[in-house]
């Protein structure tokens, strides 16, 4: 089975010390990335941590696919405990950074610990160095990244910094690399400012040797030579379809469709488009560089799930603000959706829905935990009975754009995800809309049935994740294209994604989470019973992992 090759690196930020660690047995069976990551973290991280305490760890992977020159692979992982959903969480980012990681020879990076002040690190595959940088103290994401390659002669490209918000440890602040990506949902970028780490960046001369099948190139040449209106429009092509049928989120979730979304979607996006763009190595260039000439707002994006969270969720038809709104979260570090959708929650206890003045003033307050910001920093399952408003999350993430009050697959998706609310756990909504071919599409209405799909599902996206490929990748990659590049049965790989989705699973019922928490605000058709469902594919108690259904590792090494 194709996997990652090389040590662990462990930083221990307050001793400012790093050794290194032989994981080959670990990247064998988990072949990078999430899993990899994962593995590390349930073995590594105390199950009772404090996410904003020392005891947490970062750590960064990527996966065997970056060592090809595929379409798809300019991703990467970071994993460690979330102080947004309080569980174990692993958040994916593209851009440019992945291969110059790799470069460093490492096949992951963790940071333990916490520095006594503000520093840099700079990983390379020589050495390590720890730089004081308390000049950057409140600096933007910008701002960072020009004094890394201005003075430090380190491209954009290498870097992962944290804005004003991960220094005030907002509970959803990103961690921000190639200045514009974003490791976004679940508040990593808070676990870096409370080890007190303005930035890492990766560089180095040493990649893995890793042989990639000679199919990646017919891959490469469909996403460069096929016409897609993701290529267009991203993500929010989608947004015309889900307004259709009654699952646009609006105004604080209190409404599903909205009257004004002829002003942020796939065609108000592309008429702001003003240059292709990309990942690394990536032919299907499917990112957003937007410009609004006449306000001289420029930014990437915004994706669908932003054009929701600051468009209709908050009553704004005008794509030029969503557009400013999303860049503002870029510059202080702030995972976009969460960040939308927690200024609609504040929207709707003031009743000042379409208020974008008010929006730009409060994501400036939330990053720098002024006045009002202070509280709404805490996220909206920490603060919503203070404002007044529902509590639209599960495991304290809020949700995504995908209506699960109208496809109910994807609503079951939310309530047992690992990572709360987030619709790239299993990217259901793609079957039931559908964006698939008929052979692969299901009606959106009903749960019943549809566990032993979301099963495999979370298990394919868990195998992405740790691969690591896009996983926009959907209409490129199939069953027999997975087996030539990874060298492996499918069902062999997807059982890798298995054994993540559980180690998963069972640190975060170690931190009491069960049946409880896979719950929804709302009502689905036979909920309850698509649960029991779901655990019996699964093979969990009530949500609880048993013993038996720990991966062999574990069970062989209880005796």
């Amino acid at each position: 089975m194709l996997h990652n090759s090389g040590s662990l690196l462990t930083v221990d930020l307050a001793d400012r010390d790093t050794s290194q660690e032989d994981i080959d047995p670990i990247n064998e069976r988990y072949i990078g990335g999430r899993g990899v990551g994962t593995r590390l973290a349930h073995e590594r991280i105390p199950f009772d941590a404090d996410p904003l305490g020392s005891d947490n760890r970062l750590v960064f992977t990527t996966g065997p696919m970056q060592s090809s020159n595929m379409s798809f692979t300019g991703r990467m992982n970071c994993t460690g405990v979330s102080p947004l959903t309080d569980g174990l969480l692993s958040s994916n980012a593209g851009g440019f950074m992945s291969r110059n990681f790799a470069d460093t020879g490492y096949s992951a990076v963790e940071l333990t610990g916490a520095s006594d002040e503000l520093i840099a690190v700079h990983v390379r595959d020589d050495g390590v160095e720890f730089e004081p940088v308390p000049q950057l103290a409140g600096a933007t994401v910008t701002e960072t990244t020009d004094y890394l390659t201005a003075d430090r002669d380190i491209g954009v490209d290498q870097t992962a910094v944290i804005g004003p918000a991960g220094e005030n440890q907002v509970r959803f602040a990103s961690i921000m690399t190639s200045e514009e990506r974003a490791f976004g949902r679940g508040g990593l970028g808070a676990v870096l400012g409370a080890k007190n780490v303005k930035a890492i960046t990766f560089g180095g001369d040493s990649p893995p040797d890793v042989d990639i099948p000679a199919a990646q190139m017919e891959i490469h040449q469909e996403a460069a030579t096929d016409d897609h209106i993701m290529k267009q429009q991203g993500t929010v092509a989608v947004m015309d379809l889900a307004n259709e049928m009654n699952g646009l989120p609006s105004y604080y979730f209190s409404e599903q469709s909205f009257d004004g979304a002829d002003g942020i979607n796939g065609d108000a996006v592309e008429e702001k488009k003003y240059k292709k763009g990309t990942c690394s190595a990536c032919a299907f260039a499917c990112k957003l560089p937007t410009r609004d000439e006449a306000s001289g707002v420029e930014t990437e994006g915004p994706e669908f799930e932003v054009a929701m969270a600051f468009g209709s969720n908050s009553g704004i038809d005008d794509i030029v603000d969503v557009m400013q709104s999303n860049e503002l979260c870029d510059q202080y570090g702030l995972d976009a959706i969460s960040a939308g959708n927690t200024v609609a929650a504040y929207l709707a206890a003031e009743e000042e829905f379409g208020n974008q003045e008010l929006i730009e003033e409060t994501v400036e307050k939330i990053a720098h935990r002024e006045g009002i910001g202070d509280v709404l920093a805490e996220g909206i399952d920490r603060v919503h009975d203070e404002l007044g408003v529902e509590n639209w999350t599960v495991k304290g993430m809020d949700f995504a754009a995908h209506e699960g009050r109208v496809l109910h697959g994807q609503g079951l998706s939310y309530a047992v995800a690992n990572r709360g609310a987030d619709h790239m756990y299993a990217t259901f909504y793609s079957v039931e809309y559908p964006l698939v071919g008929d052979e692969q599409a299901l009606d959106p209405t009903g749960t019943r049935g549809k566990a032993e799909r979301l099963q495999h599902r979370e298990n394919l996206m868990a195998l992405n994740d740790s691969g690591v490929v896009c996983k926009f990748s959907r209409d490129y990659m199939n069953r027999e294209r997975y087996e030539t590049m990874f060298g492996a049965d499918f069902e062999d790989l997807l059982a890798v994604g298995a054994r993540t989705v559980t180690l998963e699973r069972h640190f975060n019922n170690q931190r009491g989470f069960d049946r409880e928490d896979d719950r929804l605000p709302y009502s689905i058709p036979d909920f309850q019973q698509a649960l029991d469902e779901y655990y019996d594919v699964r093979g969990w108690q009530d949500g609880v992992v048993p013993d038996a259904e720990l991966p062999d590792e574990y069970r062989l090494a209880d005796g």
